[in-house]
């Protein structure tokens, strides 16, 4: 039997709940390091909080709709999301296009639009997945609407449960609590499969995202099923505690890298649930989570959500703040003002049923209108419009490199090497004209190497590069990455294999988010090493070694951590030398490399070694940037580096 629904009762504790996920996602975009360790890296499932209340609460007010008016109007549903969603969205692209205009450089420029675009339609998700690149690396932290995915998610839910929702509800309704906890299993089991076979797909698509909005769903529906008659204090007191004790060890404890959402994720997503079930106005936790500060916060926190992601993209963009306490307050100050104006000016007016549809409709088209004609516009014109950005990115291509290929010296990029027509016919035609080809394998470092080498050697040197970005050998959570295929390759064309030069990137083998306290010299921070991914990368070596003994594994690739960002390539124009930020945990990778191979047997090149590298002096070279940003070679640095890294090694002997 229906509990009585005709009214839904304001909780304020849910509005704290929002001021917990939407401070925790901000702490954690903010990078906060407090004693060199970040304290806020699990942050990120703020929004899975997010996503559990919303799936609470929509589901209520579909409800509430069709109990007390026994039908369901699409219109009124969608016009709420329309009033809830798009105008402070839509301000926030507008205030954001001037200074993606005064700050982005053209290729960055034709990125953001497209990815306004792809947020004005509600599937910035796939965009994201699809440009590559895993949220929360440094690369996503410049893009400024990366944090639209998962509003795209929660949009692609609000247009298919309400019309799934209602047809099992008017046909298959004694069902309907079986079919939604059907729904969260298969959803979660799919979470779980995915974050370990497809970790970049599975963090943005709504399949692996719905078990999460389904929990609300089924808190909602039991509540009106069977009301919260929760009148034992000390039981509501202890779920509840333990509910928000979940969400801070969540916050806390998770970390990047992690599988997510999986399995795992089920501790915040229980932790939000025992609070929105076992809550009552007179426990602890309640009181606590309905103090006016934390309901203030919650209730502008989709202000805070839209604005906070944009505001520090473009000033680690534009390198406006080095950083210190004073920049950090001005710029929390920024993003609480614009939030309050946002949420006082256009989310409470856009919300208000005395507005009238007509006229905020007439606003969003007119938005609508606005933003993609000028996205276009900066995509046709390939983001060439602000001329000092233009003449930056001129400077920038002067280091940044990618492969030369010239006749039977060439590399290639993914998976799907094998099947690409040009590899297939110059590969073919380059055998038919020597006996041996120097194979050169790794990720987007290795295509340094391959420069080097190329532009270095005889003209007689067949040489194959084949690489992709990002990839680590063994990692099965990208379904993007070649390694795999990479042996079927050498099986077959063994024989003619000369040698096989394979290099990383050397950071890919710290634990980059955790920090050792046992730091016997002050230059090192001593990021502990990770034991798991250097054994899966010499495990892959070896797998390559039992089919070609002729394997040199060369690195670590050395990073000064240098960005080639607005704010200094102004610098390089001016002629100014760069401060030099040095990386000395590389030289600890470096020794256990070294001690690694020599007890698998197989031959390792040290970069380090043979460049003799200089942290302080060889950034920059006769006023050239050796580096093209914080870990690749410039054009220039291939050719310095390279010809060190050869004439010191038996590289040298190798090569004709």
């Amino acid at each position: 039997m229906l509990i009585n629904f005709m009214k839904i009762t304001y909780r304020p504790e849910i509005d704290g709940l929002r001021a917990i996920a939407v401070v925790a996602v901000i702490l954690y975009h903010a990078k906060i390091t407090i004693f060199n360790s970040q304290p806020f890296k699990g942050g990120f499932i703020g929004v899975d909080i997010f996503f559990v209340i919303s799936g609470y609460l929509i589901t209520s007010i579909i409800f509430k709709e069709l109990i007390i008016t026994k039908n369901f109007s699409f219109k009124n549903f969608y016009e709420r999301r329309m009033r809830r969603i798009l105008p402070a969205l839509l301000t926030v692209m507008v205030v954001s296009i001037p200074f993606a205009w005064l700050f982005l450089l053209p290729t960055s420029f034709v990125d953001f639009s497209k990815s306004v675009l792809y947020s004005l339609g509600f599937n910035s998700n796939f965009y994201f997945w699809y440009s590559g690149g895993h949220y929360g690396d440094e690369n996503s932290l410049l893009k400024p609407f990366l944090h639209t995915w998962s509003l795209s998610v929660e949009e692609q839910y609000y247009i298919l449960f309400p019309i799934t929702f209602l047809i099992i509800f008017k046909y298959f309704r004694k069902y309907l609590l079986k079919i939604i906890v059907v729904g969260f299993v298969i959803s979660l089991l799919v979470a779980e499969w995915g974050s370990k076979n497809y970790s970049s797909f599975n963090f943005y698509i709504l399949p692996s995202r719905g078990w999460e909005l389904l929990v609300g769903s089924f808190l909602a529906y039991c509540e009106i099923l069977f009301g919260r008659n929760n009148n034992d204090k000390r039981f509501n007191l202890l779920l509840t505690t333990l509910g928000l004790l979940l969400i801070f060890i969540s916050i806390f404890f998770f970390k990047e890298g992690m599988q997510h959402p999986s399995i795992f994720t089920l501790l915040p997503v229980i932790g939000v649930s025992l609070i929105i079930w076992f809550s009552h106005k007179k426990d602890l936790i309640t009181k606590l989570l309905s103090i006016k500060f934390l309901v203030g916060v919650g209730l502008i926190s989709y202000s805070l959500y839209l604005w906070h992601y944009p505001i520090f993209a473009f000033v680690r963009i534009s390198d406006l703040t080095d950083g210190n306490l004073i920049e950090y307050i001005f710029i929390v100050a920024i993003l609480i003002l614009l939030s309050l104006a946002s949420y006082f000016f256009i989310e409470r007016p856009s919300r208000n049923r005395k507005n009238r549809t007509k006229f905020i409709l007439i606003g969003v088209i007119a938005a609508y209108s606005l933003i993609s004609l000028l996205s276009v516009y900066v995509i046709t014109k390939h983001g060439k419009i602000n001329k000092l950005n233009i003449e930056l990115n001129d400077i920038k291509n002067q280091y940044i490199t990618e492969s030369q290929n010239n006749e039977c010296k060439y590399s290639t990029q993914g998976k799907n090497f094998l099947n690409e027509k040009y590899f297939k016919r110059e590969f073919l035609n380059c055998k038919k004209k020597f006996n041996k080809f120097i194979l050169i394998l790794g990720d987007s470092h290795s295509i340094n190497l391959f420069n080097s080498i190329s532009n270095i050697s005889k003209k007689n040197e067949f040489i194959v590069g084949i690489w992709q970005g990002g990839c680590r050998p063994t990692n099965k959570d990208n379904d993007n990455c070649h390694y795999m295929k990479l042996l079927d390759f050498i099986k077959d064309n063994n024989s003619e294999i000369k040698h096989i030069l394979f290099t990383h990137k050397g950071s890919y083998f710290l634990s980059t988010l955790e920090n050792s306290k046992n730091s016997t010299d002050s230059r090192f921070r001593k990021l502990p090493l990770d034991e798991k991914q250097i054994d899966n990368t010499f495990k892959y070596l070896e797998e390559i070694q039992k089919l070609n003994k002729n394997l040199i594994f060369i690195g670590p690739h050395l990073e000064p951590n240098k960005i080639l960002n607005r704010g200094n390539l102004i610098k390089i124009k001016k002629g100014q030398n760069l401060n030099d930020e040095t990386n000395y945990d590389l030289l600890v990778v470096d020794k256990k490399l070294k001690i690694e191979a020599k007890k698998r047997s197989i031959e390792f090149i040290s970069k380090i070694d043979a460049i003799k590298f200089n942290f302080e002096k060889d950034y920059i070279i006769d006023n050239k940037l050796t580096f093209s940003d914080t870990d690749h070679w410039s054009q220039f640095g291939e050719l310095y580096f390279g010809t060190k890294l050869i004439d010191n090694t038996k590289i040298r002997k190798i090569l004709k």
